[in-house]
Parts: C-alpha cells; structure tokens; sequence
C-alpha cells in the first residue's frame, strides 16, 4: 500500500493531517504509535514503522494487554512518517473526518529472523512493544481467505506484562498533550497532568536506527535492553 494511496484520499488545503515527505526516515526505524480516532466508529489505529512508512491496521475495539483476547485488525493504507506524532481534528467534509488522539507511542523491536516486510507478506508479524500503556510481545495475524485478504488479528502474548482483564477505554487520554477525545475535539489546550509532564522530555522524537532482529526465545524477559467502518476507510 504505497503512500500514493494516502495522499489520493486527503485534501491537505483542508486537513492538518501531514502530506508525506516531509521528515526522511532511517531504514528499519523502530517508531510505534497508536492513535485513537474518533470517526465514523470510533477505533484505535496501530501503527509501525517499517521501510520508511507507517504500516497500519485500524482496531475497533483497540489493541489490549489481555492475552486471552484476539481483537480484529484490518490492515489499512501505509501512512507517512510523519502521522506518528499528529494529534488533533480532521474538518468534517474530509476522508476520515473526527479527533485523532495519539494515544500510546514507543520503541519496538521485531522479533524472529525475517524481516518486517517479510513477516507482514507471510501474515504473520511478531514483535516487542515498549510504549507508554502498551508494552511486551504481540502478534498480527493474517486471517487467511478472509474478504479482500485485510483482515487481522492483533493478539497479546503471555509475559509479565500480560494484564487479564485490562480496558483500554480506561486509559483514554493522550500520551501527548494529557487531553481527553472530548478536549481534542474541542481544541482545548494541553492539560498540564502528572502523565503529560512525565512523557514531556520524550515528547519530542525521530527515527532511530533498527536494532538487530532477535529470535524471542533469545532474549531475557522484560525491556530493559530496548531505549526507551468506517474502519478501512477512515484510518
């Protein structure tokens, strides 16, 4: 999915959304971020950085630290670098029109010998989030000889970060600027929160070199090694 695909589908006169090309990223950044929209439906899109994009996939019920759950993921346009750290409202009238929340962002690192192309082209993609809320292993997997072959599963894996029973509604606040869905939309300014003072030194980032692709059964538990519809049409 080419970002020709993204930039066809904005009018960037009439959005904030960013037009791709204006910040260059290193090959094999590991960014991650998840931003919560409030469009048509309201769902979840997480986004990771692999060969120079943001590959997506939109999440209805939003990504969750529960391993016992497998929510549905359908994999959506690549977006551009620079959508990693955009937050605010996207003008009625426009493709995907509602608030845009960046609800969780991080580091991550994949997991298993190929790469991250690779493992997206055989459905089955592996990797290590460490995030603000989300953090630990996780899969998207491919839900072969579905529709027009979009459809995912985003899945949490059993580790010590694996929280049964967690909601993702009750962590509905920006990782960015502390605001709730309501505040974006109604352009409030940043709320000066304990969460928001926190994350400020982080606020600020850019692509940073990948590092080498682990098998997860070589490395340690925890992350102390890593640095710190409309669905398909309205990602």
């Amino acid at each position: 999915m080419p970002l020709e695909e993204y930039a066809a589908k904005r009018r960037f006169e009439n959005t904030p959304e960013p037009p791709p090309g204006q910040r260059t990223s290193k090959t094999g950044a590991n960014y991650f971020c998840v931003q919560r929209h409030d469009a048509t439906r309201l769902h979840y899109d997480f986004r990771l950085e692999i060969d120079g994009v943001l590959k997506s996939w939109a999440v209805p019920k939003g990504p969750t630290l529960d391993p016992g759950l497998k929510h549905f993921a359908a994999h959506v346009e690549d977006h551009p670098i620079e959508y990693g750290d955009f937050e605010g409202t996207i003008p009625k009238g426009n493709y995907g029109a509602g608030s845009v929340m960046l609800w969780d962002r991080g580091t991550f690192e994949l997991l298993g010998d190929a790469s991250g192309a690779e493992q997206i082209a055989r459905g089955d993609l592996k990797f290590r989030l460490d995030g603000e809320k989300l953090k630990g292993d996780f899969a998207l997997v491919h839900m072969k000889g579905r529709g027009k072959g979009n459809d995912w599963l985003i899945i949490k894996k059993r580790d010590e970060f694996a929280a049964p029973g967690w909601d993702v509604e009750s962590h509905a606040y920006s990782v960015l600027s502390g605001r709730t869905q309501e505040e974006i939309a109604r352009n409030l300014p940043a709320r000066e929160t304990k969460r928001q003072t926190a994350g400020a030194a982080d606020r600020t980032w850019e692509s940073r070199p990948a590092k080498r692709v682990v098998k997860a059964e070589d490395r340690p538990k925890g992350l102390s090694h890593v640095k710190k519809k409309r669905l398909t049409s309205a990602a």
